[in-house]
């Protein structure tokens, strides 16, 4: 038999043969539901065999879907969770009861929905359409399905409305918060955005969300809500200084709402936010997402921080949390690559604003030029490097902050992560072992 991990690298491989909006330029994406469901209805529709909660979002997304995961499971409930993108492996996206899935599961998986391509390209039908994130869609819910999932927390792709992962019936819907994001599909405004990202609220079901009624895009979701009959919840956020303090809330809220459904925990409790202790947030770490190291540089020790924040009120929001902790007081380096589809001008904005100097770096053809972000900063009055070499911007910034007493944070991306944060976890290793 084939072993689990070449079997998978058979499926990718097929898979990667088909269009992946998040190797290419999104402006011109074309959208809709269609060949998911389309592709879901020959697989038996597997995306009905579970409840689930449904989350959208410009930041915080995947820090509270891990967090309901979390706290489901120490409920001693049965969940799933389906998130992107990855950062290292493509396991990642789809867990089972707080695990990556295993490679053959995946391929297996993958196989069987590469079956129904096949099918609907010979009848067809609107599947024959269905791009990389359809497929991989599809298959996390067989997994979920085959697993027994009880309950499956679900992260958008992109948006909400006309994403892939909007055939699921959820129970509950999350907003996080809207950001400008996508503008080239989502639209302009924070109101056009959070029209598409409330898509996902079905009908006589609970959206929990933190966004006012008069905040632009709050407003979009609260007349969503009224429209179709659905209950809406807003976290208190008042005295919340944190990022993570703000996830807890708004994912504690969601797990009250379950709890008022009748779910019960193992032990007969009611489920709700009580779940969400001390290990449940450990267990909600995620790679990539306000990670933080120490690495020894210029006879000194640097403080590293790894966050994929990738628009402008996400990396402010970021560099806040940061500035109250160990190692992150005074001047800062960032290296940093950013999309061609993100909001250039408004991140670097950020980074003038925050005296973090920046190194710009490139990740793919799909990313901005570091030269043009060179530019930019320029414009405003910020000093920067160009180094094209992600690995070699990253060592120049360590010596840099070794040399001058700063501190160190790469950004703008989860596929930067991705490239330097094995790196960096290494260096940290090594420097706790002397």
């Amino acid at each position: 038999m084939q072993e689990p991990h070449f079997r998978l690298a058979e499926a990718l491989s097929q898979l990667d043969q088909l269009t992946n909006w998040e190797q290419r330029p999104r402006g011109e994406m074309r959208v809709g539901l269609e060949p998911i469901v389309d592709l879901s209805a020959r697989l038996g529709d597997p995306h009905r065999a579970f409840r689930s909660i449904h989350v959208a979002g410009t930041k915080g997304k995947s820090s509270t879907c891990a967090l309901l995961e979390a706290g489901l499971r120490h409920a001693g409930i049965s969940v799933g969770r389906y998130a992107s993108p990855h950062v290292k492996h493509i396991s990642e996206r789809v867990t089972v009861n707080g695990w990556p899935v295993e490679d053959q599961v995946l391929a297996e998986a993958l196989f069987l929905a590469l079956d129904a391509l096949k099918a609907a390209r010979r009848d067809a039908t609107a599947a024959e359409a269905a791009t990389w994130f359809d497929m991989l869609t599809a298959a996390a819910f067989l997994i979920f399905r085959d697993a027994g999932i009880q309950w499956a927390v679900v992260e958008t792709g992109l948006g909400g409305r006309l994403d892939s992962t909007n055939i699921v019936d959820s129970d509950i819907s999350i907003i996080t918060n809207i950001g400008l994001e996508h503008t080239e599909i989502l639209g302009k405004t924070r109101a056009a955005i959070a029209f598409e990202k409330a898509g996902i609220i079905k009908s006589r079901t609970i959206v929990v969300t933190p966004l006012e009624a008069d905040d632009e895009a709050g407003a979009v979701i609260a007349k969503r809500a009224a429209e179709i009959d659905v209950r809406l919840i807003q976290p208190d956020f008042s005295g919340l200084k944190t990022i993570a303090e703000r996830n807890i809330a708004v994912a504690g809220a969601a797990l009250d709402a379950l709890g008022e459904f009748g779910l019960t925990a193992r032990e007969g409790e009611v489920v709700g936010g009580w779940l969400i202790d001390e290990q449940a947030k450990l267990d909600a770490n995620l790679p990539g997402r306000m990670e933080r190291f120490v690495v020894p540089a210029g006879g000194r020790a640097v403080a590293v921080a790894i966050d994929g924040a990738h628009v402008p009120f996400n990396l402010e929001a970021v560099l806040d949390d940061l500035s109250g902790m160990e190692g992150f007081s005074g001047p800062g380096i960032a290296v940093v690559a950013i999309a061609g589809d993100k909001d250039a001008a408004g991140f670097v904005e950020v980074m003038a604003r925050y005296g973090v100097s920046p190194i710009f770096t490139s990740v793919s053809d799909r990313f901005r030029s570091p030269a043009e972000l060179q530019a930019l900063a320029k414009a405003m009055g910020l000093e920067s490097e160009v180094i094209e070499d992600p690995k070699a911007a990253y060592e120049k910034a360590l010596d840099r902050a070794g040399a001058s007493g700063a501190w160190v944070i790469l950004t703008g991306s989860l596929y930067l992560a991705g490239l330097l944060r094995d790196h960096v976890m290494m260096q940290d290793a090594m420097s706790r072992k002397r």
